[in-house]
């Protein structure tokens, strides 16, 4: 018998947010750029929402708490989790939710496989559940202009 688990969707499969990038920098980098708050600071949230405020403790039951702030109104978008897997440099696990009433508050879970390949990294990234496509869609935009800055720190820092 299969049990429906917390992190089911009723979307099924298309309640799922599933990105792979490969960026170009070695596997342990690329963990280190997600967990440490020095660096995620300088990547996290797309150009129009940059983050603000980012606390992580990073470690299996840690939480991790951000602030972003929307460049179009100042509006704060607060959101916030607890790292539920840390296998560095290979995968990190995470709940995800907004500070937010309904759809957007729900939580949801994000795991992420990083994978050497010839000094680069392949990212999988996996967001779930979603209740709806269109709330789905908006954190697919969001997470890939976050990798868009991410893959720009990675340049700044092979240029320092």
């Amino acid at each position: 018998m299969n049990t429906p688990s917390a992190f089911s969707s009723p979307l099924g499969a298309a309640g799922e947010l599933n990105i792979t990038r490969t960026f170009d920098a070695p596997r342990e980098l690329l963990f280190k750029l997600w967990t440490d708050p020095e660096h995620v600071r300088h990547w996290w949230g797309p150009l129009t929402c940059p983050a603000a405020i980012l606390e992580m403790d990073v470690r299996p039951g840690g939480s991790w708490r951000g602030c972003l702030h929307r460049v179009e109104d100042g509006r704060k978008l607060w959101q916030g989790g607890v790292f539920q897997e840390v296998k560095a440099p290979e995968r990190l696990v995470f709940t995800f939710s907004w500070d937010e009433e309904g759809e957007r508050g729900i939580e949801t879970l994000v795991t992420i496989d990083f994978t050497e390949e010839d000094g680069k990294t392949r990212m999988r990234f996996r967001q779930t559940p979603f209740q709806s496509a269109a709330e789905r869609d908006g954190h697919q935009g969001g997470w890939n202009g976050s990798f868009n800055r991410l893959d720009e720190q990675i340049a700044t820092l092979r240029n320092h």
